[in-house]
């Protein structure tokens, strides 16, 4: 057991709620009755936890305004260099449509672009799935996918130029087998690693990796496929372009994802340990060899037999990668409850609310009694059940003693927590 293990003691203390949770006896009463339609569901002690039978009236009044304290701030020098990178994207995009407008012809590309948001599409909303425990900041999650949409293609077709005028034509085996996956992995896992640098704090473990690199793999196989769809279109017409379609968007949209979500499972691992930069860099190296590996057996499976490889090898990897994503995701909400239980001894929440907190059913029941506020206030208790995600990863990093950041994360977070139940008891 890694010292950052939810059961491993650790020298790190919460602080003592200055204000633990206070219910009047008015607001309990007012929220412990369960409704028929709830006469299965558990019963919690906690006021937040509880269906209540409270109907607004109409027209229904606004919710009161939240007030909630601030974010953690970032560090100004990593938005700073996001931004730079979005306008170096900006730059290489221009390229890349320039290319595809000479090579492939403007109706060819549109045609492969509108196809290829089709898997693109699909990806996108698994991913997300495997996000919702605790979601990626939206400009992250833009960015993965770009880099992996523009410059991990741009950067691969530079490579594959310069490849070509020194060493000559080298045989469409060694293409497809050797150079593609090691040169594409290795770009689209440098964006993985950029995504680590900036936002250290936003990546917090193997789910986080995970999610980076199938974004960056997702936006990756989006550009690929412009131009696959496009030739096909060019070469054979209608009729090759519906097989390419069907193999590529049907029978693989997650083949490129799978493949950099290792790189990104690696790094994500050292990151839950809160490891160095470097030792960060050595995990995805080692998660780089694997996603290669897997992108070689995948083309050269296209030189054989290939749709015996694919039922008796791909769609065992894939069903293989889909249960270890569900592992990761329990293991990623085991932590979160075993985290906000120590802040629960300290005080700041009661063991009721780190049940809802801190599991799919608590989270549930918690946003069904939300929605029968005044007002509506699912969005306020999404942002308590947020706060309170991130407040875990935060005691997580606090206990591996390299983050100097952490207390200061920890207080603005348990302002926020604190501020967003007093919302939500107001009437």
């Amino acid at each position: 057991m890694s010292s950052g293990g939810p059961s491993q003691p650790s020298p790190y203390t919460p602080p003592p709620a200055q204000h633990p949770p206070q219910y009047s006896p008015e607001q309990f009463a007012r929220s412990t009755y369960v409704p028929p339609q709830y006469s299965q569901q558990p019963g919690y002690a906690s006021v937040l936890a509880q269906p209540t039978s409270y109907s607004p009236p109409a027209p229904v009044a606004p919710a009161p305004a939240p007030g909630l304290p601030p974010l953690p701030a970032g560090r100004s020098g990593a938005r700073v260099t996001l931004y730079i990178l979005f306008a170096v994207l900006g730059m290489l995009m221009l390229g890349l449509i320039a290319y595809f407008g000479l090579f492939l012809g403007t109706f060819a590309s549109v045609v492969g672009l509108v196809l290829a948001l089709v898997p693109l599409a699909i990806v996108f909303f698994v991913v997300r799935m495997i996000d919702r425990w605790e979601p990626e900041p939206k400009s992250l999650v833009f960015f993965a996918i770009a880099w992996g949409a523009i410059a991990a293609v741009g950067l691969t077709l530079l490579v594959d130029l310069g490849l070509t005028l020194v060493l000559g034509y080298r045989g469409e085996v060694a293409s497809a087998v050797v150079q593609a996956p090691i040169v594409e992995e290795l770009w689209k896992g440098v964006g993985v690693f950029i995504v680590f640098l900036i936002a250290r704090r936003s990546f917090n473990g193997p789910v986080d990796g995970v999610v980076y690199g199938a974004l960056v793999g997702a936006g990756f196989a989006f550009t690929e496929n412009i131009q696959y769809f496009a030739i096909s279109l060019i070469e054979g017409g209608s009729g090759q372009l519906t097989v390419t379609f069907i193999l590529r968007a049907v029978m693989s949209p997650f083949a490129h994802a799978m493949f950099t979500s290792l790189t990104g499972l690696a790094i994500g691992l050292a990151a839950r340990r809160h490891a160095s930069t470097g030792a960060a860099l050595g995990a995805g190296i080692l998660g780089l060899l694997g996603a290669i590996v897997l992108h070689a057996l995948w083309n050269g499976s296209s030189f054989a037999n290939f749709f015996l490889l694919y039922f008796l090898l791909q769609v065992p990897l894939f069903v293989a990668f889909i249960l270890g994503v569900v592992a990761l995701r329990r293991e990623e909400a085991r932590v979160t409850k075993a985290r906000l239980s120590e802040y629960a001894a300290a005080g700041w929440f009661t063991p009721e609310e780190v049940v809802m907190l801190a599991t799919p059913a608590g989270r549930k029941t918690g946003l069904r009694w939300a929605a029968q506020l005044r007002g509506d206030r699912r969005p306020l208790m999404r942002e308590f059940i947020k706060d309170a995600t991130t407040l875990a990863s935060v005691r997580q990093r606090a206990i591996t003693g390299r983050d100097p950041m952490a207390p200061a994360d920890e207080q603005a977070l348990l302002a926020r927590t604190r501020a967003a139940r007093a919302a939500l008891l107001a009437y």
